[in-house]
C-alpha cells in the first residue's frame, strides 16, 4: 500500500477502505508519513468529502492512535457530553452535577480555552483548591463514588488527531466537516462514553456561523456515534449572542453556582435542562423526552443538583464553601459600567466580539502559552429584544489592570458590539434543532 495511491483516490472522489484509513492514520502519527503527503490528502477531502463509514473509520483510526479510556468499571450507562465551543458556555458545570444527582455517571475530560472560547477547566480552576490532575485510578474511583469527575485531557490522548489538526490549521483545511466531525468525535469516543449528547453552536459566536453548516456537522457527528455503537444526540444551539450573562472564568463559576440555586439566567436555564434531559434520557432513567425533562426540572428544583456540585468540588480539593459564598472565587479589583450610546431596543450583540474583549482583558488566551486572569471578564445587562435607555449600563468590565486608556478601549470594544435600533427586536431563538439516528427534529 502506498501513500500517494491513497492521495490519488481521495483526489478523484473515490471512497477509501478501512485499511487504506487505518494505514495513513497510523503512518502519520508514527512520522513515517511525511506533512506534505497528509496535507495533499487533506486538502483532497476538503474538496471531495467522505462517506459516513469512511469517517467512522477515520475516527476510530484517530481514537485508537493513543489512549483509550476504560470506563468499564463504572456501573451503569456512561453518558458524555460536548459543546462545539461558544461565548457565556457554562453548561458543563450546570449540566454535570444535574446528570449525576440523576444516577448517570459522567466522566468526563475537558480542554482549556483558546481565542474567544472559554474552556471548562480554566472555569474549575477559579474554584479555589481544585485539582483539574487526578490519576486514572483517581478519575474512575471519584465516578464511582459520587456519579461525577472532570479533568484535563491526557497528553496522549488521540494523537493523530492533534497531529492532524495542527497540520490543517496551517493549510487551510480546517473547515471540512468530515474532519471537524472525526476530530470531536475520535477524543469522545477514546474517553469511553457509551453515550453521547453534543451541544453543538451556531451563529457568530460559533465556529460554525451558518444553520446549514451547524446541522450538516451534527448530522455527521451522529452519523459516526451511529456507526461506531454508540448512541448519539445532537442539539443546534443559538450561539448569536452570549449564552450566559457572564463571560470569564470565575464569573461563569458564580453563574453556575446561581442556575443550580434556581437563580440562573432564564435562557442558560432552558439549554441546559434540554441537554440534561437527552443525557438521562440516553442513560436510561426515563423513557422519553418528557419524563426526562421532567425529572431533571426537579432536582434542579428541590436542590439535589446544587448538592452534587458541591460533593463534586470537594471530591477534588476544591473549597465547596464557594456554593453559599462567592466572595471566595476570585475577585477584580474594579468594575466599570459600559453605558449605552443611544436609546433603543437591542437589535443585534456579537458573541465572539465580546469573546475577544473578555480574552483581551485576560479572562482568555490568544496562545497556548499564555496565563489567564481568572477574576475578570463581562457582565452582560441587557439580551437582544431588550429595551434600552441612553446611559443605561448595557455590561459591566470586572478589570484588574489599571491601565486607563486599556480601559476606554475595552469600554468601546464593549459597546460596539451591541447594535441598538429603533424598532423592537425579536428574542432569539434558543434551541433550531434536535439530531438522532432517527433523522432531524427542527423546533
Amino acid at each position: 500500500m502506498r501513500t500517494v495511491d491513497i492521495i490519488h483516490s481521495k483526489r478523484d472522489g473515490k471512497e477509501l477502505s478501512s485499511e487504506e484509513i487505518a494505514f495513513l492514520v497510523e503512518g502519520y502519527t508514527k512520522g513515517e508519513i511525511p506533512d506534505y503527503q497528509m496535507s495533499a490528502w487533506a486538502m483532497a477531502v476538503y474538496f471531495n468529502g467522505m462517506s459516513a463509514r469512511e469517517t467512522a473509520d477515520l475516527t476510530l483510526a484517530m481514537a485508537h492512535s493513543g489512549d483509550q479510556v476504560d470506563l468499564s468499571s463504572i456501573p451503569g450507562i456512561k453518558v458524555d457530553k460536548h459543546s462545539t465551543g461558544g461565548v457565556g458556555d457554562t453548561t458543563t458545570l450546570i449540566v454535570g452535577p444535574l446528570v449525576a444527582a440523576a444516577g448517570i455517571p459522567v466522566a468526563k475530560m475537558s480542554g482549556r480555552g483558546l481565542g474567544h472560547t472559554g474552556g471548562t477547566i480554566d472555569k474549575l480552576e477559579a474554584i479555589p483548591g481544585f485539582a483539574v490532575e487526578r490519576t486514572t485510578e483517581q478519575f474512575l474511583a471519584q465516578v464511582r463514588e459520587i456519579g461525577l469527575a472532570v479533568v484535563g485531557q491526557t497528553g496522549n490522548l488521540t494523537p493523530a488527531d492533534k497531529k492532524l489538526y495542527g497540520l490543517r490549521d496551517v493549510t487551510a483545511t480546517v473547515e471540512s466537516i468530515p474532519l471537524i466531525a472525526s476530530s470531536i468525535m475520535s477524543k469522545k469516543i477514546a474517553s469511553g462514553a457509551d453515550a453521547i449528547v453534543l451541544d453543538v453552536k451556531t451563529g457568530r459566536g460559533a465556529f460554525m456561523k451558518s444553520l446549514d453548516d451547524s446541522i450538516k456537522l451534527a448530522q455527521a457527528m451522529v452519523d459516526i456515534g451511529t456507526e461506531v455503537g454508540r448512541e448519539t444526540v445532537a442539539v443546534i444551539t443559538n450561539m448569536d449572542e452570549p449564552l450566559g450573562p457572564s463571560i470569564g472564568n470565575s464569573l461563569e463559576v458564580l453563574e453556575a453556582i446561581d442556575t443550580l440555586g434556581g437563580r440562573g439566567p432564564a435562557e442558560l436555564t432552558e439549554i441546559c435542562l434540554e441537554l440534561a434531559a437527552h443525557m438521562v434520557r440516553l442513560g436510561g432513567k426515563a423513557d422519553g423526552e418528557a419524563e426526562a425533562k421532567e425529572l431533571v426540572t426537579r432536582l434542579l428544583d428541590n436542590g439535589e443538583a446544587l448538592a452534587k456540585l458541591k460533593q463534586f468540588i470537594a471530591a477534588q480539593e476544591g473549597d465547596s464553601r464557594v456554593a453559599e459564598d462567592p466572595a471566595r472565587l476570585p475577585q477584580a479589583a474594579r468594575r466599570v459600567d459600559v453605558p449605552a450610546p443611544e436609546e433603543g431596543y437591542v437589535a443585534a450583540i456579537d458573541a465572539e466580539a465580546l469573546g475577544i474583549t473578555a480574552m483581551l482583558l485576560g479572562a482568555g488566551r490568544a496562545t497556548k502559552e499564555d496565563k489567564i486572569d481568572l477574576a475578570v471578564g463581562i457582565k452582560l445587562f441587557k439580551r437582544v429584544g431588550d429595551p434600552v435607555k441612553k446611559g443605561e449600563p448595557l455590561a459591566e468590565l470586572y478589570i484588574n489592570r489599571e491601565d486607563s486608556a486599556e480601559t476606554a478601549e475595552m469600554m468601546e470594544r464593549t459597546a460596539a458590539a451591541f447594535t441598538i435600533a429603533s424598532a423592537p427586536a425579536e428574542k432569539l431563538k434558543l434551541i433550531y434543532a434536535v439530531i438522532t439516528k432517527d433523522g432531524i427534529r427542527k423546533l
